[in-house]
């Protein structure tokens, strides 16, 4: 252990908090939470203490450490699980696809909206989910619209925009499905009121919204207001319609969430079923890569990240195991749901058959997991296969994105950008770009430009990301992309670096060159992709640079104008052509006189003479 690492350790303070593992190249490796910080980051380095494998590995790796002190245990718990959500780190247990997962969003406006949000806004917007089942949760939506006039629209609404009158009525009011409080036609009271009746809704509490709608269909139909009672008469049916897609369960009334898992290899799935009011209201999965760890922690870790943004929490959470850290999960629950919470492992009766039912379902998506890979595998070229083991690699790298700069002496510098997918160049991505930012020669700078402003592009439009991002270039290229992804927030994309003279591979968080084969197929991809990022760069570059002379070392010879210089490059194709050709020749196709024949001749071999671009 290094002594600038020793140090560190006994400077620890032995009091709750977070502690941050990192690599060489300052990469975030692990987080975890101690109740003791001194005592529990002094255990990873004990010689005589058995590690796991796991372990073993992330210890070989760490050579610099961080941590946060936190005031409780409750408050390390949800730190870590902050910090795991936003790090991503390679060695803690992370759900997978977890930034995708959609919630329903209540806002907290005056006028509330309701819609699908894959973002969460800590400004006191309520939340449901996360939902896993993007099917359940479009007929859960699309139920909540049909039920309830809630507004559509997407502007902010109070008293004063509505005072100015600064939203018109639109269709949605004409056709009732809005009851107008753009125009003020319905009281922010009578609004809000609506909307707790849709949270209870959400909640699986069909039965008050029954009994609302049936007497709202009585007075309207005592009032004779017919077309009113026909449609409280839809909205009735369509709570049924709902109600019954829910399969029934139990005669225990008593909302709970039930976690059970199955593992198969390196693959866990977590299976949650959620019941509400004795029927099955959701049944959500989540798949997650692990190692050793154990099925505490494991449900511990999904338990906290599945509830950390979700105000739908039940009163009882059913597990089929003890979760880590069960004490201070009850607390920051209770605290979250502002109500008792339970964590309980059934071992009779009807709960313990949801439990059953839950690791039943786990099992076959593992199993059905399995069997996909297996296909996907076999779709993946031997290629892509090969590299992935190379690199040692979590996923395939089947969508590949590579660099390369160009310039002719410091000048008309530009990059390229070239995109293979399973191994086959998709020329429709590729995308040339003119170094705006560096001045002379800078090979690094331009890198760093290039990278930057490609993903921070795909980061705005939510563009699909590469698995893997090859640099034309040594360590020094490779470390100027790493930075350019780190400000991003994308330093967790999988980045190499592919030397021109030894083809060596480097690999963040390595100082010496990958061991890879020569003969290697995934090092002949490799080498295929960057050959045609640098063919793609020298091309613009030359386009680039062609277009300057055009504009430029002909123009100064007298007698030679814009459209004598036009019908020169009609004829022939470049400077180079045009170095070859016979002064005759020229004046002959290019309709010029001999003496400017001559001198653009002479021109282009001089041009021809100058080094060629790297």
């Amino acid at each position: 252990m290094k002594t600038s690492l020793n140090e560190k350790i006994k400077n620890i303070p032995t009091k709750p908090g977070v502690y941050q593992f990192k690599n060489d190249v300052g990469e975030i490796i692990y987080i975890g939470k101690a109740k003791n910080l001194r005592t529990r980051v002094r255990s990873y380095f004990q010689k005589n203490k058995y590690q796991t494998p796991k372990n073993q590995s992330m210890i070989k790796r760490i050579t610099d450490l961080d941590w946060i002190v936190v005031s409780t245990e409750v408050e390390a718990l949800l730190t870590e699980a902050n910090l795991v959500k936003e790090h991503k780190p390679h060695y803690n247990i992370n759900l997978k696809d977890d930034k995708s997962f959609p919630y329903i969003r209540i806002t907290r406006e005056p006028y509330s909206r309701i819609f699908i949000t894959r973002d969460i806004v800590k400004d006191g917007s309520r939340y449901f989910g996360p939902y896993t089942d993007v099917y359940l949760l479009r007929r859960s939506l699309k139920a909540v619209h049909k039920i309830f006039p809630i507004r559509s629209c997407d502007f902010y609404l109070d008293q004063e925009v509505i005072s100015a009158g600064k939203v018109d009525l639109c269709l949605d009011y004409h056709i009732k499905k809005c009851e107008g409080p753009c125009q003020n036609l319905v009281s922010q009271k009578d609004y809000n009121a609506m909307i707790k009746r849709v949270v209870q809704f959400l909640q699986g509490k069909t039965k008050d919204t029954e009994n609302y709608i049936n007497k709202q269909m009585s007075v309207a139909a005592d009032e004779m207001r017919y077309e009113d009672a026909a449609m409280y008469r839809d909205q009735l049916a369509a709570v049924k319609s709902f109600k019954e897609k829910q399969r029934k369960v139990a005669a225990d009334f008593d909302n709970r969430d039930v976690f059970a898992m199955a593992k198969q290899d390196n693959m866990c799935v977590t299976v949650i079923v959620r019941i509400r009011n004795g029927r099955i209201h959701s049944i959500e999965k989540i798949s997650i890569n692990i190692g050793d760890e154990r099925d505490a922690d494991i449900f511990e870790s999904v338990i906290t990240q599945f509830y950390l943004n979700s105000d739908f929490i039940p009163k009882t959470i059913n597990v089929a195991d003890v979760p880590t850290n069960k004490k201070q999960l009850l607390v920051w629950l209770k605290e979250k749901r502002n109500g008792p919470v339970h964590i309980q492992v059934p071992r009779r009766g009807e709960k313990a058959r949801e439990i059953r039912l839950a690791a039943q379902n786990a099992k076959l998506l593992v199993g059905e997991w399995i069997i996909n890979r297996k296909k996907r595998r076999e779709l993946i070229p031997k290629m892509v296969q090969q590299l992935q083991e190379d690199l040692q690699l979590k996923i395939p790298p089947r969508r590949i994105e590579a660099f390369d700069i160009s310039h002719l002496g410091g000048t008309n510098t530009v990059a390229s950008m070239v995109c293979f997918i399973d191994g086959k160049a998709r020329k429709s991505e590729y995308r040339k770009y003119k170094i705006k930012t560096v001045v002379g020669i800078d090979d690094f700078a331009a890198m760093r430009e290039v990278v930057f402003r490609r993903y921070r592009r795909l980061k705005s439009e939510q563009a699909t990301l590469p698995d893997l991002i090859l640099i034309d270039g040594g360590k020094g290229q490779l470390s100027m992309a790493i930075s350019a992804l780190r400000e991003l927030g994308l330093d967790y994309l999988t980045v190499i670096g592919l030397a021109k003279r030894l083809e060596e591979v480097f690999v963040p968080g390595h100082s010496d060159a990958q061991s890879i084969p020569r003969q290697s197929p995934g090092l002949i991809l490799l080498r295929k992709i960057r050959d045609e990022a640098h063919r793609f760069a020298i091309t613009f570059q030359k386009q680039k640079r062609n277009k300057q002379v055009r504009t430029s070392i002909f123009d100064s010879i007298d007698g030679m104008g814009p459209k004598r210089v036009q019908s020169l490059f009609i004829v022939f194709q470049d400077i180079e052509s045009i170095a070859q050709a016979n002064t005759d020749i020229i004046a002959k196709k290019a309709k010029i006189p001999l003496k400017q024949a001559k001198s653009v001749r002479l021109a282009a071999r001089q041009f021809r003479t100058e080094k060629t671009p790297k």
